[in-house]
């Protein structure tokens, strides 16, 4: 379930820090945050997939580490990043 080509580089257009950013913390946690929502519909349709689920657990725990990782160095683009994504309460 990779996304589509178009819908990345939107994902990397809307949360690059710079020109020709395609791997900052930010673009990084953003794309895997539109592929854990796209696995939850998955799941929503395929409730005994266990074996994507635990592709999507993964997904989840290197999420958090990037996002620890940014709150650590610059807590300003931590807070921008998850307001902008709706991932924290």
């Amino acid at each position: 379930m990779a996304l589509a080509a178009e819908q990345k580089s939107s994902v990397i257009g809307k949360y690059r820090v710079h020109k020709t950013d395609s791997g900052s913390p930010e673009v990084q946690v953003a794309i895997l945050s539109l592929r854990i929502l796209q696995l939850n519909e998955h799941f929503k349709a395929h409730k005994l997939d266990h074996h994507s689920r635990r592709g999507l657990l993964t997904m989840v725990s290197r999420r958090r580490k990037l996002l620890k990782y940014l709150k650590d160095r610059s807590p300003e683009r931590y807070q921008t990043l998850i307001q902008s994504l709706g991932i924290r309460r």
